[in-house]
């Protein structure tokens, strides 16, 4: 099952590749066992004995080079105990040195060094597969690093999932930064897969980082993300400089009001959660993405909407809604929440993230990304803690 939950800050360390399943270790056992069985059930003259000219490689599944090694010695040494026993397997004498098991022996011998060469080529794949993902959790942490547990009176918890597990990062992005203005927040997802996307949404976070300090207004912010998104893709050149675009809802919540401004930049609308009900806070007047301004005719339009303390403000990719179960149908993430119940910001987001798995029998299909943030009660908790 893929991890996605909130990483402290701590060092990231190599851990090496992942052991292999214990019914993978016990493997080689248990197929010399089924064939010790079937040896004396079985009266021909060319016993089962010769299966085990594969015992190398079922080794090589599991084991490293020295294992598989000495599993070919054994394996020989087994064959050559079966054929030189009389009786066994209904034979009235022994045929140690018998052609044909001279040759089983120099295959099992041919399959050993195979094999040998096989379990040091995995051993080598998985270090460097290791080595990946320790690249990748770094990249992770300077990309989308992890966000303060609390922020003035907010409460605050990212969701980060990886459509390839392997990858870790992808081009889906949240950030959530205090300013003078009060707490501002961004959730985007770059159109698109692979390096491009993961340098995009670097520029992106970067940009905002910077202009979330500067920016009294949260329309001049999105305008100069647009600014700044626009000269990238028009410094990397290309037929596709129209297609580099980024969906995003930017959102602020000023430190002495009980509302939230957003701005939308053709991105799922964020979700307000309430004890007795989920609101999409749409007003049908979402802008176009970053990167496409030219179709703007309009400056960007900043909607406020009240934002009472024990309430959550949950951001999303559409990774969260166009997951799909087994019949193609799209998550419900509305319905679901609703059927969560009051939660914490933290908890919202186990549970939202062990639903997803389990709606789409852990076949995510899109990187996701999700960001909560909770706005304490007066006496400063959350809602879902109260009596």
């Amino acid at each position: 099952m893929r991890s996605a939950r909130r990483r402290p800050e701590v060092a990231a360390t190599r851990t090496g590749p992942p052991p292999p399943a214990v019914w993978l270790r016990w493997l080689p056992v248990c197929y010399v066992a089924a064939v010790l069985i079937l040896e004396p059930l079985t009266p021909v003259d060319w016993p089962v004995s010769f299966l085990l000219v594969a015992l190398p490689l079922v080794t090589a599944f599991a084991h490293g080079p020295a294992v598989v090694a000495g599993a070919t010695l054994f394996a020989i040494v087994l064959e050559g105990v079966l054929a030189g026993t009389p009786c066994c397997a209904g034979r009235p004498v022994g045929y140690l040195w018998d052609r044909h098991y001279v040759a089983d022996y120099v295959c099992t011998a041919l399959v050993g060094a195979l094999g040998t060469i096989l379990a040091a080529h995995r051993i080598h794949r998985e270090r460097t597969l290791a080595d990946v993902r320790f690249v990748a959790e770094i990249a992770q942490r300077v990309l989308l690093r992890p966000l303060p547990q609390r922020i003035g009176n907010l409460l605050l918890e990212s969701l980060y999932l990886s459509a390839a597990a392997e990858a870790r990062i992808g081009g889906d992005l949240y950030e959530a930064v205090p300013t003078a203005f009060g707490v501002r927040l961004l959730i985007g997802d770059v159109r698109g897969k692979g390096l491009l996307a993961v340098e995009t949404a670097a520029a992106l976070l970067g940009a905002f980082r910077e202009a979330a300090h500067d920016e009294p207004d949260l329309a001049a912010l999105a305008h100069r993300m647009e600014r700044s998104m626009t000269r990238r893709a028009r410094h990397l050149g290309g037929g596709e400089t129209g297609e580099r675009f980024i969906t995003a809802v930017f959102a602020e919540i000023p430190a002495d009001g009980r509302l939230v401004r957003v701005v939308n930049c053709g991105h799922p609308p964020p979700l307000l959660i309430r004890a007795d009900e989920v609101r999409e806070l749409d007003s049908g007047r979402s802008g176009p993405p970053l990167n496409l301004g030219m179709l703007l005719t309009e400056p960007h339009r900043v909607d406020s909407y009240p934002f009472r303390p024990g309430e959550q403000l949950l951001l999303y990719t559409d990774g969260v809604t166009e997951t799909r179960d087994a019949a193609g149908t799209f998550y419900p993430l509305a319905r679901r929440l609703r059927s969560f119940g009051p939660l914490a910001p933290h908890e919202l987001l186990e549970r939202l993230h062990q639903d997803l798995l389990e709606y789409s029998h852990d076949h995510v299909q899109d990187d996701t990304a999700a960001l909560a943030a909770c706005l304490l009660a007066d006496d400063g908790t959350p809602a879902s803690d109260r009596p």
